[in-house]
């Protein structure tokens, strides 16, 4: 896909193409892309939808995942993302970025830039990734608001409201949650940080609307396939943080092979070839669009002297 050209992006707005996705029943996987490569590759494997992590975006920056990054800079991540790859794109709204003002804000940013869809938590800045200790639990009734605030501002974003209730006021904490959330206008619930197969099944059991589940590596979460997660009744399932785990691996280990040996000599074996990478990106589509649009050309006659 050149993004450039206008007729090579889809016409339908994201957040119906995300719906269409859902609708067809299964479970759909959508893995974390932290910009418009990892988007691409994911494209190329197979993936009909792509997830934007806060936690990779802020890594990606340099910065903890805590709340700080501003809706213009996730926008940044989603426009690259949307544009070159031209999935629909969950993406991570944090808490919002403030109250009910903020969220329709961020909502018509988002919509602006080419999400499909976004996720909200009921936590307390600074809030703090879902499967570490000692969150911050906002009043239900505020998160409420700011589903509603959402579901008014919105034009086709699919909203998911995420409650992260489960650790500190337990399953019925947590599912009274989700369904006063649904009450105020959510699409589907991401309950985070649930620990067993259990509980993930009896939170589906228990609160009727698409479910989104949260695979990742190193949390409170045990590892389960799409499909264990499909027959616990979840429609969802995202890898939010690995492509940056394992692009962040291999930078390291390229840093300290060019340290050691003084080149990059020993680490060509691990790298994407120039081909590959002009492959994956399109460089020569983009130099066909070009040689169609930029013709030379060629003077018929010498300038006359005046």
């Amino acid at each position: 896909m050149t993004y450039l050209v206008a007729d090579d992006l889809p016409a339908e707005p994201a957040g119906e193409r995300f719906r269409r996705l859902l609708a067809r029943g299964g479970i759909l996987q959508i893995p974390g892309t932290h910009n418009g490569q990892a988007s691409l590759q994911a494209k190329a494997a197979g993936f009909e939808a792509a997830y934007l992590s806060g936690a990779a975006m802020t890594a990606s920056m340099g910065l903890p995942d805590l709340g700080i990054i501003t809706v213009d800079e996730v926008c940044f991540f989603i426009r690259q993302v949307a544009r070159a790859s031209g999935l629909p794109v969950l993406v991570d709204g944090d808490t919002g970025y403030g109250e009910a003002l903020n969220v329709m804000h961020m909502v018509r940013s988002f919509e602006d830039a080419g999400a499909a869809a976004v996720h909200i938590e009921d936590q307390l800045l600074p809030k703090k990734c879902g499967h570490l200790n000692d969150k911050k639990l906002a009043d239900a009734h505020d998160m409420a608001a700011k589903v509603a605030a959402a579901r008014k501002a919105r034009r086709h974003l699919f909203i998911i409201a995420r409650t992260d209730a489960a650790a500190s006021e337990g399953m019925d904490g947590a599912v009274a949650r989700a369904r006063l959330y649904l009450d105020a206008g959510a699409d589907a619930i991401f309950p985070e940080a649930l620990t067993t197969a259990e509980m993930f099944r009896e939170f589906a059991s228990r609160v009727n609307a698409p479910l989104l589940a949260n695979m990742t590596e190193f949390g409170r979460t045990p590892f389960f396939t799409a499909r264990e997660f499909e027959q616990m009744g979840y429609r969802m399932v995202i890898w939010p943080v690995s492509s940056l785990r394992v692009a962040n691996k291999a930078q390291e280990e390229l840093y300290a092979a060019i340290r050691r040996d003084g080149g990059t000599h020993r680490m060509v074996d691990r790298m994407q070839t120039r081909a590959e990478l002009y492959a994956t990106i399109g460089y020569h589509d983009y130099e066909a669009l070009d040689a169609s649009i930029v013709k030379t050309v060629i003077p018929t006659a010498m300038p006359q002297v005046a």
